[in-house]
């Protein structure tokens, strides 16, 4: 091999690599251009509680026996903001107006822990729905959203737990999407445990 293809093949391997190295660099970028990170404090629904009880089927008042009804499952969200870099403990960085985070949407994805996730047979369709909170670049915000919808109750696999006693549980992924004032995405996926089933309703 001649000296000259010796060092043509090293300055294509040169090349190569640092074309590897910025396409990593750039992913880097693109996933962590905000300056804040996003925080999930807590995950809740309506009774305090960390895994819903998502009943299919309810007979109680306003609904009957002879007529029973669905409703949908609410859930609530606290959330905090991070800076990335927060500095030193002796000269640490105040955030601004800017890194406040403004969610616009969310998205929900059941699964279970025995493998069995196919959508509409095992678990119910993932959706995605809007959803407008800002969280302040001090402090926190809490904000409601649906976790299981009226419409996830009519369909399979969920309807036909009405009639028996069989409980689908689950662990909803939720993965809220927004951005900060200065435009940069971010998102944070928190989960929750869902068992569906035919649950006695209360008095």
């Amino acid at each position: 091999m001649t000296a000259n293809l010796q060092k043509l093949l090293a300055g294509l391997g040169a090349v190569a690599i640092s074309a590897a190295a910025t396409g990593c660099g750039g992913q880097f970028v693109r996933d962590g251009r905000s300056p804040v990170r996003l925080v999930i404090n807590q995950l809740q629904v309506n009774d305090d509680q960390n895994t819903l009880l998502s009943d299919v089927r309810r007979t109680s008042d306003p609904c009957s026996v002879q007529f029973p009804c669905t409703f949908n499952d609410m859930a609530t969200v606290d959330m905090r903001l991070e800076l990335r870099d927060p500095g030193s403990i002796s000269e640490p960085l105040s955030p601004s107006p800017l890194n406040a985070v403004t969610i616009t949407r969310y998205h929900v994805n059941y699964r279970r822990a025995d493998g069995h996730n196919v959508p509409g047979v095992d678990v119910p369709y993932a959706f995605d729905s809007a959803f407008t909170m800002t969280v302040p670049a001090t402090g926190t915000n809490e904000g409601a959203f649906q976790l299981v919808r009226h419409s996830a109750k009519e369909e399979a696999p969920l309807r036909a737990l009405g009639p028996n006693l069989d409980i689908i549980s689950t662990i909803a992924e939720i993965t809220f999407y927004g951005h900060d004032q200065a435009g940069n995405d971010i998102s944070v996926t928190g989960y929750m445990g869902v068992d569906f089933g035919d649950f006695a309703d209360e008095d």
